[in-house]
């Protein structure tokens, strides 16, 4: 039995999660290939790889994946997905306190490739509009997150720009701690020396939101005048979307490859180093 479904029998069973906390969870060689699979884990401190490994052990215990169109999610499946799902939560604690910010949902649905989502709007003269969406992962509030096997697969090559399915979806679920994703995560009462919480959101917009509008003018600028001097942006320009999608496309490139993202967006690199790499909390 893979080991996949065994964390999920012995989680059926017991209606608690299995105790990755002891021994080995991961056998060796399963997470010796995950690190040399994807560049930027192999590239995390030794102390760091070791809280990640208690870590995905633990998140494996609680999610439940399945496979779309046929696709069978192996063990290296999962703990790749799982590992890189874990980078945003690596200083937040015990895993069973980091993992608290997953907790609305159990389900991971794996499909081999992008999913084409047909869309509904309404207009400002109430016409509704029906269109496609070509989508590599989407996280849904208090509901699953879907991911494309593709993309991840691919996620180490990908790191180069700053990509990373995984890492996009799990900071959506953070952003959606405190209600509908905004870009603004929850923030508690001191932080960055903020006062309270309320000056910790105003503190955070006021970091994000010119590196926001900064960005998004590039885009717009390379999408209107191309070789004619409009430089392409690094991230990936479905950042310029919204707040909300350029949180999660920072996001990507902070974890991925830090060393660009800090170039690109020194002072996104402060805020970010302030959320992510805060004790337990």
């Amino acid at each position: 039995m893979g080991l996949t479904r065994l964390w999920q029998r012995l989680r059926g069973r017991t209606g608690q999660p299995s105790p990755a906390h002891g021994g080995r969870p991961i056998p060796d060689a399963l997470w010796e290939a995950t690190l040399l699979q994807y560049g930027f884990l192999q590239a995390l401190p030794a102390d760091e790889q070791i809280r990640l490994r208690q870590l995905t052990g633990h998140f494996l215990a609680q999610k439940e994946f399945h496979g779309a169109q046929g696709l069978k999610v192996s063990d290296a499946m999962a703990v790749a997905i799982a590992a890189q799902a874990c980078l945003p939560l690596l200083h937040w604690g015990a895993p069973e306190q980091a993992l608290r910010w997953y907790g609305d949902f159990v389900g991971i649905v794996v499909h081999p490739g992008e999913v084409v989502a047909r869309r509904e709007a309404v207009d400002e003269a109430g016409v509704v509009h029906h269109y496609d969406e070509v989508l590599s992962g989407e996280a849904m509030e208090h509901g699953p997150v879907m991911l494309s096997w593709q993309d991840v697969a691919a996620a180490s090559t990908s790191a180069e720009t700053g990509y990373n399915v995984v890492v996009h979806e799990f900071a959506h679920k953070i952003d959606m701690r405190n209600g509908e994703p905004d870009g603004c995560p929850p923030l508690p009462a001191g932080f960055m020396g903020a006062p309270s919480p309320r000056a910790a959101q105003a503190a955070w917009r006021a970091v994000l939101e010119p590196a926001f509008d900064a960005f998004r003018e590039q885009v717009i600028i390379a999408e209107r005048f191309g070789g004619l001097g409009g430089k392409e942006p690094w991230l990936d320009s479905y950042g310029a979307e919204s707040p909300t999608e350029f949180f999660a496309v920072a996001c990507e490139a902070y974890f991925v490859n830090r060393g660009r993202f800090s170039e690109e967006f020194p002072d996104l690199l402060p805020l970010f180093d302030a959320f992510f790499r805060r004790t337990a909390h």
